[in-house]
């Protein structure tokens, strides 16, 4: 059983043409992306019926999209940039990433019983799985000419299988399929659009101007 919910809409263009952005720069906009792609993830997942708990259970479920997306977005990434401003992208993306979930964490939640930052809990997390997914490859029935990353299906399944134990027990036999077919493949095309959007060199079109009646 799968259930489609409304699309998210994302802006992914710099407001302001001009000097190309810093590695840094490109990292903080493209969290903010995938803050928002991940958490719409969450809500159109309760909107399809899944119970994800508010507390524990809710920033699990946050925990673990955010690494897979940050794994899909380094992927475009490596066809993008050398490797130094790679490196220097996707450490600023997680540390992103790990200070706004830490920040939602440490209002809800409040401070961690032993006392150590909770950026360091998701840190971890990246370090641990990163391996994982890099040894799965690209979608081949999926080649784009912009060469962007398409996962392919062992890397979005790894999702689903790493989701099902944050979801009560009544909701893990359909977490899989709801993922693979409904919420990875939405998650991963907005990002993947917005990632080479941010680091596109070609100027944007001029918008057109309107007024209103006031």
């Amino acid at each position: 059983m799968t259930v489609v919910v409304p699309r998210l809409r994302i802006k992914s263009h710099w407001f302001k043409a001009g000097a190309p952005k810093s590695a840094e720069q490109n990292a903080s906009a493209m969290a903010f992306i995938v803050w928002r792609v991940a958490h719409n993830m969450l809500k159109r997942m309760r909107g399809a019926h899944f119970d994800v708990a508010v507390g524990g259970p809710y920033f699990a479920f946050m925990r673990e999209v955010l690494v897979f997306l940050i794994a899909v977005v380094d992927r475009t990434a490596y066809t993008k940039m050398d490797g130094p401003s790679r490196g220097a992208f996707t450490t600023a993306l997680v540390l992103n990433c790990a200070n706004t979930l830490a920040g939602n964490e440490l209002e809800l939640l409040g401070p961690r019983g032993d006392g150590a930052p909770y950026q360091d809990s998701f840190i971890d997390l990246v370090n641990e799985l990163a391996p994982h997914y890099a040894e799965f490859g690209a979608d081949p029935g999926s080649a784009q000419a912009d060469e962007s990353f398409a996962p392919d299906f062992g890397f979005v399944r790894y999702l689903g299988s790493r989701l099902e134990p944050t979801l009560p027990t009544k909701d893990r036999h359909w977490v899989i399929d709801q993922v693979m077919a409904i919420e990875a493949p939405e998650a991963v095309e907005i990002v993947r659009s917005a990632i080479l959007d941010l680091l596109s060199a070609e100027p944007r079109k001029a918008r057109r101007t309107s007024m209103s009646g006031d």
